[in-house]
Order: structure tokens, then C-alpha cells, then sequence
């Protein structure tokens, strides 16, 4: 087994994001004959790709983004704030019967929306900021070039732009530096996959539309699978002793067998219906907030793959409807590992034979489930909470 010294060499010197083959218009050029074939017309990809520069801003965004890289804590603060609550419900406020039609139409919970609403764009605020509203077959191209590990998902999103612009005067969409698109930022293959019109005008227009974003999100999120009826989850507190190894997304179950072992709503309320499926999720292990998750949780993880937005989308969620914060406190003086040590760990923990998942730097679920199993053969709390530690603890157990 080689030491740990040995690995984090080896990982100081392995590029973050692997080189592009090739310069960019070797790409373009490549590129070409697959986005006709897959529907692109000639005039359109030539338009839009004529003297097309890479954007120099893509690759750092993609190092830095907040929903891999803050504590959850600091990403919640940051957009679940008193404003942006006030904010909401001030602007739901004025489109209540929009929000009415659109739940009654997808049964889709309309504060749920707002909050997508919010945390995307800040009720509409950004759309008019050029700074982070731009063309984006020219974001796209640059990502898709970069050859990212979601690059056949980049691919399809920028040949799916390509035929939005076609559609458009040959004019590229505007959205994020991702792809994104309008008030609730749906990536360009939905837009065409679910893309509605939300206001009956005869078009689908997510950027200058709030009804036609709605009703795409909705029927988005329908499509994820979705349940009418069913909350994301609740916050809840665990007895002394929990067994953390149940806190797994790979088999829900229902809220009466986590109330058997003890688990309790916080505040002392009831829990909805007992045979709802559900998983435990603690983010930050055995000290902050724990939460009983539905499947409506999964699907937010669906339209944005980060916990940290999933849960935000949530929080706001309820927040809108009149909630308050958190019950229980985060552990904020937690000291993280950095992304080469983050990197350090997975390839630790593949080499113990507790993960076989990317050796990416993202501590997402597959990796904080095999620390867990990890913590759990040396007799620990097997909660998963990835610190700074661990990056020592899994250096000693290769020793």
C-alpha cells in the first residue's frame, strides 16, 4: 500500500481540470459535424461560432462554486437571509394568482417555486446584471472544450442552446456562466425537454416570462418525479447512541422506523403521515441540524445536484411560508480540508477500500457514506463528518 506521503505528491501534481485536446477552434471545428447531426442547422452553428473566443472566466467559476466549496452553513447564510425572505413574499405577493394557477395545474407547492425563484435569481433581481447574465453557446463551448467531467451532459446542453438559438434568429440564449437559463435557471437541454408556455403568447420565453419559467420549473420538477401533497423533509433531533450508519440515501424508509429508533420532529411536532418513505441526513454529522428527507428532496438534488442548494431551496421554502430558522445550531468553528486535501481523502479512502467513487475533491454523499464506514471499523461515531482530521486520521491508517 503506498504511504500517504507518496499520495499527496501525486495529487499536488495531477491538474485540477484536465488540459483541453487541442485549441478552441480545433474544438469548434470538430465539433461541427456532431451538433448537425444532432439537429443543429449549418447557418445557425456557423453563426454562432464565427470568431468565438473562449470565456476566460469559465474555468475558475467551475473551481469556485459556492455549492461545493462553503461550509453548508455559510451558503445558507448567504442566501437564506431576512431579505431575501421579505423579498419573496413581497413578490409572490404580487403573483399570487399566477402561483395559484401554476399549483393548481402541476401540483407543484408554490412556495417551493418561489424559493427555487429566489435562490436562483433573486426573484428576477440579476437578470438585467451583464456581469452574470451572458450569451451562453460561448460559456457552453468554453466548458464543453474544457473536456469537464460532465462533458457528454455539456455537449448535449450546448448543442441544445445551438437549436435554442436557432429558433431565435440565430441569437444565443442569455443565462449563466453554466448554461442556465432565466428566472429559475433551467439548463438548455430542459428548456427543450420541458420548456411551456406559461402565459399563453404563443412562445416559450424563460427570461422575460415568469409564467413560462414557472410552468417549465414546474413541470421540470414533475418530471423528476415530484409528489404532490408531500413536504422535503423535516428537521429532527436523534437519542444519545444513534447508529449514523442509518443515515443512508440508498434505502429509504418509513418515518415510523426512524421515530422507532427514537428519532423525534424538533419542537416536539407531530410527523405527517408515519409510512412516508424518507432518509436520515445529517451535513454536519452528530453536531448540527438532522433532517428526515422525502423523495420531493431528492428531486431538488435532481434540478441542482448540491446538498448545500437543496437544503437552501428548502429552507427558503419554508421560511416564505412563515417558518423560522433552524432548530438546532451548526458546528461553525469546524476547521475543513482544502481541495488537495479533500482529493487526499478520497483516493485514502479508495485505497482502505472504502470508496470507488471519482477522486474529485466534491465530498458529496458517496464519499462522507464510505468515511462513515471507514469511522465505523476503527470503533468512532460513524456519522461521516469530513473535517481537516480526517485528512490525518486516513494518513495514519496508511502508514
Amino acid at each position: 500500500m503506498r504511504g500517504w506521503a507518496g499520495l499527496l505528491l501525486a495529487l499536488l501534481a495531477t491538474p485540477t481540470l484536465a488540459a483541453p485536446q487541442g485549441s478552441f477552434e480545433q474544438f469548434l471545428a470538430s465539433f461541427r459535424s456532431e451538433a448537425l447531426a444532432a439537429g443543429v442547422p449549418a447557418d445557425t452553428y456557423d453563426a454562432a461560432t464565427y470568431g468565438l473566443s473562449p470565456d476566460p472566466n469559465v474555468p475558475k467559476l467551475v473551481e469556485t462554486q459556492p455549492e461545493f466549496t462553503t461550509p453548508v452553513w455559510e451558503y445558507l447564510d448567504a442566501r437564506v437571509t431576512a431579505g431575501r425572505v421579505e423579498r419573496g413574499r413581497s413578490a409572490m405577493a404580487r403573483n399570487q394568482a399566477l402561483f395559484a394557477a401554476i399549483a393548481q395545474r402541476y401540483g407543484v407547492d408554490p412556495y417551493l417555486l418561489g424559493a427555487i425563484w429566489g435562490i436562483e435569481t433573486d426573484y428576477g433581481a440579476v437578470l438585467g446584471n451583464g456581469k452574470l447574465i451572458r450569451p451562453i453557446v460561448r460559456s457552453l463551448a468554453t466548458v464543453a472544450w474544457q473536456h469537464r467531467s460532465r462533458f457528454l451532459e455539456d455537449k448535449a446542453d450546448l448543442v441544445a442552446a445551438l437549436i435554442l438559438a436557432a429558433a431565435n434568429d440565430n441569437t444565443s440564449p442569455v443565462g449563466s456562466w453554466a448554461g442556465a437559463i432565466g428566472h429559475l435557471q433551467v439548463n438548455p437541454s430542459n428548456v427543450l425537454a420541458h420548456g411551456t408556455d406559461g402565459d399563453g403568447d404563443g412562445r416559450v420565453d424563460l427570461h422575460g416570462s415568469l409564467a413560462d419559467a414557472l410552468a417549465t420549473s414546474a413541470k421540470y420538477l414533475r418530471a423528476l418525479g415530484y409528489q404532490p401533497g408531500i413536504d422535503w423533509g423535516f428537521e429532527v433531533t436523534v437519542p444519545q447512541g444513534f447508529d449514523y450508519l442509518l443515515a443512508t440515501r440508498e434505502q429509504l424508509r418509513p418515518i415510523a422506523f426512524f421515530a422507532g429508533q427514537g428519532v423525534v420532529r424538533v419542537n416536539e411536532r407531530p410527523f405527517p403521515n408515519p409510512d412516508t418513505p424518507v432518509f436520515l441526513y445529517a451535513p454536519t454529522g452528530a453536531s448540527g441540524p438532522k433532517f428526515l428527507m422525502t423523495g420531493n428532496y431528492l428531486v431538488l438534488k435532481g434540478y441542482n445536484f448540491s446538498d448545500s442548494y437543496a437544503l437552501a431551496v428548502a429552507h427558503l421554502t419554508d421560511r416564505l411560508k412563515g417558518g423560522g430558522p433552524f432548530g438546532a445550531p451548526w458546528p461553525r468553528e469546524t476547521r475543513f480540508p482544502d481541495l488537495v486535501q479533500r482529493r487526499f481523502i478520497q483516493e485514502a479512502l479508495m485505497r482502505l477500500g472504502f470508496y470507488q467513487g471519482a477522486v474529485d475533491g466534491r465530498l458529496g454523499p458517496v464519499s462522507q457514506a464510505a468515511y462513515a464506514r471507514f469511522q465505523a471499523s476503527r470503533g468512532e461515531v460513524a456519522d461521516g463528518f469530513i473535517t481537516r482530521a480526517s485528512s490525518d486520521k486516513l494518513a495514519a491508517a496508511l502508514r
